[in-house]
């Protein structure tokens, strides 16, 4: 068992990298119970990274991690940084397909080795999927079953609009076919919601509750136009407010 939060997607473009930087800026405010000198609250991993762009010093960059670490005001060295997505691809595409057009095989126990190693050295990882909860890994595997295997609570996310009940139901639904738990459900105005349309946002958040019984908290839309920080402290007081996350305060 891996401690930490797995963050999982009904699918892409829902702001799952978002929540996860609020969850880790959230962790690593609260600690973690039973926490020593010898580690550090929480970090941040994302096994596989796709649409990867190589830097000027010629490394593939992992643009979630980067952020991730940015929104939280955490710097790693080298050494941690490989470890924090240690399967990265450029092409924007499904997990499996990124790496068979780079000629490589996803393998669960290189996943498995890293998050061993960050265990080490972080009280808890907050582990962002790549895609919806089935977008493949490999022939035999899909996401969740980094979830599974690394044995933590799932954080789904989706958006807060037309379409999202039958996408985090469905998506619930195979969550817990695998036998994961289900911490609580996140739904994101991913882009401001006009006012003809807030009573359809509103009444999402009562479905899913009702049809997936579940904790359900709703994330405002969070402005974060180019050369504007994004407004981490909102996400911060909104996560304060999740009761799925009570068991995380200090």
């Amino acid at each position: 068992m891996i401690p930490g939060i797995f963050i999982a997607g009904t699918g892409t473009d829902v702001g799952k990298t978002v929540i996860t930087a609020g969850v880790l800026r959230f962790l690593r405010r609260h600690g973690a119970a039973g926490s020593t000198a010898a580690k550090s609250p929480a970090m941040v991993m994302k096994p596989v990274q796709t649409g990867c762009e190589v830097d000027a010093d010629g490394r593939m960059r992992a643009p979630d991690i980067d952020f991730v670490l940015r929104a939280a005001g955490v710097d790693v060295d080298a050494e941690t940084l490989e470890h924090l997505a240690p399967y990265r691809f450029a092409p924007a595409c499904s997990p499996h397909l990124a790496a068979r057009m780079a000629g490589q095989r996803i393998e669960m126990e290189k996943i498995l080795a890293s998050a061993r190693w960050l265990a080490e050295r972080y009280e808890r990882l907050v582990v962002e999927g790549a895609g919806g909860v089935l977008a493949p890994l490999n022939e035999s595997q899909i996401m969740l079953s980094v979830a599974g295997e690394m044995r933590m609570p799932v954080l789904l996310v989706g958006h807060s609009g037309l379409g999202t009940i039958n996408h985090v139901l469905l998506s619930l639904g195979a969550i817990r076919r695998r036998g994961c738990e289900v911490l609580g459900v996140i739904l994101n105005d991913v882009q401001p919601v006009q006012a003809r349309d807030a009573y359809i946002h509103d009444d999402n958040v009562c479905a899913v509750r009702s049809f997936g019984k579940v904790a359900v908290t709703r994330i405002p839309y969070l402005s974060a136009a180019p050369g504007a920080p994004l407004e981490m402290n909102r996400l911060d007081a909104a996560l304060e407010q999740c009761e799925f996350l009570g068991e995380y305060r200090r």
